[in-house]
């Protein structure tokens, strides 16, 4: 797959794409779907996208809100076959131009799309004013054609990265995965700690959520692949998602995963964190014992959970 970051002097190899055309955060059902619309044999497989997401650009002082790093949605991405991601960049002068100026000088103009697939509720254009209808009749104008593919889930409960961010949220990683059509998974680099959990007996990687939706906050068990080095492969675990109460609490969350029947150093290691069910709360107990305690309850919780999927 190649990645393009812009829309002006591309190469014939980068442009005339039938391409796939929305955020896809979290790629999850709905996108497969608007993917799935957009491939033909007769040209290559494309997805446009935006980066930042437009939502930061508008509304920067808001709390993170997306499910993947830009990162993970690419990987993610390449694994459906995409062929060519544009990562259109978005900031002032895109958000400038109306839906008649985005569709000539962008798509046709530019990225010389030949198909566009977008959601039936997909917006575009200054002030979001263009409509799906109205890039159809704009891709009959420019040279393109346009398909509408149909919500998934219908109307009235549509997928959507808005109601998997809610699931979430709420503690509901299973319905979140329903609508996603795999585990949320989180992604990163294995980042040095305070060693507590070593030092409990409980020796955790840790990945930051920085830019990422925060699920709640709380112990999971989960599914963990380890992408490179030289433990590379899957394992089960439990993980730890929130501030730590425990000791204090007020830090950035962060997730603390454990791997069962795992000894090594993961420091460095690309690792991603599939969260599979929420077994309960963040809290604090009285004494390391109680939450060393605690702690083997929760490993006995996830391995009962993880070996019945």
């Amino acid at each position: 797959m190649r990645t393009i970051t812009g829309w002006r002097g591309l190469s014939a190899t980068d442009r005339g794409a039938s391409v796939a055309m929305g955020n896809f955060d979290g790629v999850h059902r709905g996108h497969r779907a608007v993917i799935d619309a957009a491939r033909r044999t007769d040209m290559p497989l494309g997805v446009i996208t935006f980066e930042p997401h437009p939502r930061a650009h508008f509304f920067p002082d808001k709390a993170p809100f997306r499910l993947m790093s830009r990162a993970a949605r690419a990987n993610r991405l390449a694994k459906l076959g995409v062929e060519l991601l544009y990562e259109l960049p978005f900031g002032a002068e895109l958000a400038a131009l109306a839906p008649e100026d985005f569709a000539a000088e962008v798509l046709a103009g530019g990225l010389g799309a030949r198909h566009v697939v977008v959601g039936a509720d997909f917006r575009f254009g200054k002030g979001r004013a263009g409509t799906a209808d109205q890039l159809r009749a704009l891709g009959d104008a420019l040279g393109f054609e346009v398909t509408i593919a149909p919500l998934v889930g219908g109307p009235d409960a549509a997928v959507s990265s808005t109601a998997i961010r809610t699931a979430l949220s709420e503690g509901r990683p299973r319905d979140a995965a329903a609508m996603l059509g795999h585990w949320h998974r989180i992604d990163g680099i294995v980042e040095h700690g305070e060693k507590r959990g070593r030092d409990l007996g409980f020796p955790t990687a840790n990945l930051s959520l920085e830019g990422l939706h925060v699920p709640r906050h709380g112990v999971y068990a989960a599914l963990v692949d380890v992408l490179d080095g030289p433990h590379t492969g899957s394992y089960h675990g439990a993980a730890s998602l929130g501030v730590r109460p425990q000791f204090g609490g007020g830090a950035a969350p962060n997730l603390e995963t454990y791997l069962f029947d795992f000894a090594g150093d993961l420091y460095g290691a690309q690792m991603s964190v599939g969260l599979v069910e929420f077994l309960r709360p963040e809290g604090r107990y009285d004494g390391v014992e109680q939450l060393v305690a605690q702690m083997g309850r929760d490993c006995d919780a996830a391995r009962r959970v993880l070996a019945a999927l």
